[in-house]
């Protein structure tokens, strides 16, 4: 005999009278006692921040260490090799790697005494085209130093003062000087280069640090083949991103002869201790694993290095916390090639803020002559005042196409053929191998932690209004703790029901009601990063998925596994918390959904069905509705839509019954192909309930 509707449509089901619960009516403008029961703190203060911090740092790779330059550069190789082949490159991004990219050379303009500024474009990768500036020095003789400007979180971009002038400086001391606009800013101020929209390359299987690398990469190819450029002098320098940027190239691409990173990175380890993480391209997926930013700053010996920090940072990687862990990694690397002098330091206190002004602008000419112009005692150390010729944004503006790809148009194009296998078997047996390997796929793809069922270390009791309400706190593995509350009505009870939304358990106070009034045992739970369980610290919420993300973990796999493990808990409760009765997740909200559904697919016993409010009905909605990583962020895991989309977690959870409330057209035709899917376990899915 077939189950009836194991997985099907509800729409918006009536409100059940709530005589039964005993409950007082009360204004609508006051919350009821169920909604303050809810609002009130379960965990202590700061201790979702402290679980989370006990979680990572172990996971972060240790600073590196080196007594013999044999084995260094052994340990130096693997790291360059592990970053570009594991990080940068991973995925479908390898093929961006030889990729046949262009330059188109544009028009030349004045710039001011003793140079010219001629306009070009570049692609990253194909179709993906970066705006730059060359300052050409008027009297060019032999090889000169070539010098790579690179900018940061700077809204004017490649038109920012700071940078111009810095720019300008090295021309009028004889240098090539390319000045080169970043993603999200200047002229690439869109939201489809915006930095969290690498996040739907990631999504798709393809690495988003792949275009950032690329842009300098590609960048330092067109500089080595100017005309006059000494292959042997290269400077890469900029602040904030890029600083950043300037130690991702400077330490992987070994033609960088001197770097001058200022105010751009600092070590995970301080990241997190001090709310320094910054963008989604500074904690790419696993990097962690595989090198910390000591790594990368070690990876400079024995070529010229100076790190510029400032005193009284008023944005990030202020130069009390972030320095000395990076000089404490480097500075022995550096010894074992006799090279102690290449590796410089600058804190700047004046201004002390975040900044590039004059004071850091001049240890960088002074490092430029030391090893760019040794023994030169002509070398100029100081600013050359040239305030006067700094140009606007419509007078550096480089013409672009009209269809520049970005990180979002790239992403459509790649999720388009995604996922890989997306059709299911049709016979029996077939159906059952395909679960049992794409459960395991699953787990292993969203790095699922093997948890026990959770553990309930203490309770608070309330009775609003003749209810009884629990307070609980359960252990999830050897970090976590969870805020549960849990409402029981007197009377018969038919179900149990564990609810999880995306604004939190508080939020769904009426959805609670309405379930305990219709007979359930009413479980209401914070996974981490929901409600209760968000960090609430210094950096936004998201970026502490990006930090489990980049420490080997994924945020969802985590936060499934915490539902399963307290499906399984309730599965073997007590007769007061609703004994062996069937348990159904509920979740509201497209976070929750996800959530819910893989928790169901990986935990095939205590799941008994899933309730779906606000879910998506494909993952490439991400991408369609260019959703950034800042909107729903454990949603993004790494790779998920290359092996499984929506369908393919549904089919995972077969025979259980799984319910998509008010399904759009979208819904039912993505879904329709599950009608035969469920027959073969003798169940039936009609997508016109």
């Amino acid at each position: 005999m077939r189950r009836r509707a194991a997985v099907g449509w509800t729409c918006s089901a009536s409100i059940a009278a709530l005589a039964v619960l005993g409950a007082a009516a009360v204004r609508a403008d006051e919350p009821s006692a169920v909604q303050a029961s809810l609002e009130r703190p379960l965990l202590e203060p700061g201790q979702v921040l402290r679980e989370v911090r006990a979680f990572l740092e172990p996971r972060f790779i240790k600073p590196p260490q080196a007594t013999d330059r044999t084995a260094w550069e052994r340990e130096a190789q693997r790291v360059r090799r592990d970053m570009l082949e594991q990080i940068v490159f991973r995925g479908s991004a390898a093929a961006w790697r030889d990729a046949r990219c262009g330059v188109v050379w544009l028009d030349t303009m004045d710039g001011g005494p003793g140079y010219r500024i001629r306009k070009f474009r570049y692609e990253a990768l194909p179709g993906m085209w970066i705006p730059g500036l060359l300052y050409l020095p008027d009297d060019l003789h032999g090889n000169v130093p070539v010098a790579i400007n690179v900018n940061g979180h700077a809204p004017e971009g490649k038109a920012v003062d700071y940078k111009q002038c810095r720019a300008i400086n090295l021309a009028k001391r004889g240098m090539l000087s390319l000045n080169l606009e970043w993603f999200g800013m200047g002229q690439l101020r869109t939201s489809g280069f915006a930095h969290g929209r690498m996040n739907q390359l990631d999504l798709c299987g393809a690495s988003g640090l792949a275009p950032f690398y690329l842009a300098l990469s590609r960048a330092i190819d067109l500089a080595l083949e100017l005309e006059h450029a000494d292959q042997d002098r290269l400077l890469v320098t900029g602040l904030s991103g890029g600083g950043w940027q300037t130690i991702l190239i400077s330490a992987l691409d070994e033609r960088v002869t001197l770097a001058n990173p200022v105010a751009g990175y600092g070590s995970f380890f301080t990241n997190l201790a001090f709310g320094d993480m910054g963008d989604s391209e500074q904690a790419p997926a696993d990097m962690a694993m595989v090198a910390d930013y000591t790594h990368l700053t070690a990876l400079r010996a024995p070529r010229a290095t100076l790190l510029t920090y400032n005193a009284g940072d008023d944005c990030c990687f202020k130069s009390g916390h972030t320095l000395a862990p990076l000089l404490a990694a480097a500075r022995p690397i550096f010894a074992l090639y006799g090279a102690e002098d290449r590796l410089r330091s600058h804190v700047n206190h004046n201004p002390g803020t975040h900044n590039f002004e004059q004071d850091n602008r001049e240890q960088l000419y002074a490092a430029i002559g030391d090893y760019f112009y040794p023994g030169d005692a002509t070398f100029v150390r100081t600013e050359i005042p040239s305030e006067g010729e700094l140009k606007t944004p419509e007078e550096l503006l480089v013409p672009l196409p009209e269809d520049n790809v970005d990180f979002h148009r790239l992403a459509e194009t790649l999720a388009a053929s995604l996922p890989h296998q997306p059709d299911l078997p049709l016979d029996s047996a077939g159906a059952k191998t395909w679960q049992r390997q794409k459960r395991e796929r699953l787990k292993a793809l969203l790095r699922v932690p093997n948890y026990e069922p959770a553990k309930v270390v203490s309770e608070t009791i309330d009775t609003p209004s003749g209810q009884v309400m629990l307070g609980l706190r359960v252990n999830v593995g050897d970090t976590w703790t969870l805020p549960i509350s849990m409402l029981r009505a007197h009377g018969q009870h038919v179900a149990k029901t564990l609810v999880v939304a995306d604004s939190g358990r508080a939020s769904a106070a009426a959805e609670i009601e309405r379930l305990a009034g219709e007979g359930n045992f009413v479980f209401a739970v914070d996974p981490l990063f929901f409600g209760e369980s968000q960090v609430k610290a210094q950096d936004p919420e998201y970026t502490y998925p990006l930090l489990v993300s980049a420490a080997g973990e994924r945020a969802l796999g985590i936060q499934a596994a915490q539902l399963a493990a307290t499906a399984s808990a309730l599965h073997k409760a007590s007769p007061e918390q609703g004994g062996d009765l069937p348990i159904t997740i509920k979740a509201i909200g497209p976070r929750a959904s996800l959530t819910a559904l893989v928790a169901a697919a990986i935990e095939p016993e205590a799941i008994a069905g899933v309730e779906l409010s606000g879910a998506l009905a494909s993952l490439k909605q991400l991408i369609e509705t260019d959703k950034p990583v800042e909107a729903l962020p454990e949603m993004f895991a790494y790779g998920l839509l290359a092996e499984f989309d929506v369908r393919q977690l549904v089919a995972l959870a077969a025979p259980r019954p799984v319910t998509f409330q008010q399904p759009d057209q979208r819904a039912r035709r993505e879904l329709a192909p599950l009608v035969a899917w469920y027959g073969l376990f003798d169940a039936e899915f009609d997508p016109a309930r």
